[in-house]
């Protein structure tokens, strides 16, 4: 009897491990689906956010803003990048934005979770400061997490050292 219960908890757990949903509102690409029309999106995100966060990089230049090594001080760059985002938002008054911080691979779990914080909290202290009310802004951290270009070399950490603006909808 116990046997079998080991058993069916084993199997119940491999069948559950296999059916993970993505609940991120991220990662939208441009790319149409077969279907045509709507912009590509994953695990049944909200198209309407799709074409908020493609219309965001259109008009703004980019969703992201990236740091120097060890740091989470906003360059000339990311300040220009944000405040045109901040315009975005004064004319998209119901949607919000996620501020992902994210970190290149050196350094611990913890201690890249801990700077990812502080990036995205440095981008929506930026966004405050342009006018956008806190309520709009939520942050998170990844970490090193959710690299955006997998290598070891500066070019990958360059990249992986940002903060990414997710257009969400307010409730």
């Amino acid at each position: 009897m116990r046997r079998e219960l080991v058993l069916a908890v084993m199997v119940g757990a491999v069948a559950l491990g296999g059916c993970t949903k993505r609940t991120h509102p991220g990662n939208v690409s441009d790319v149409p689906n077969a279907g045509g029309g709507e912009p590509y999106v994953e695990n049944g995100e909200d198209p309407a956010l799709a074409r908020l966060q493609a219309d965001l990089v259109a008009s703004a230049g980019s969703d992201r803003v990236f740091f120097t090594f060890d740091a989470f001080s906003l360059s000339p760059e990311a300040r220009a990048t944000l405040t045109r985002q901040a315009q975005w938002l004064r004319q998209h008054p119901r949607a919000g934005f996620l501020v992902e911080g994210h970190a290149d691979e050196r350094g611990t779990r913890e201690y890249n979770l801990a700077l990812g914080d502080r990036r995205a909290r440095a981008a929506a202290d930026f966004l405050s400061l342009q006018g956008i009310a806190p309520n709009r802004i939520t942050t998170i951290s990844y970490g090193k997490e959710r690299p955006e270009a997998l290598g070891s070399d500066e070019a990958s950490h360059a990249q992986n050292r940002r903060a990414v603006s997710v257009v969400i909808h307010l409730p």
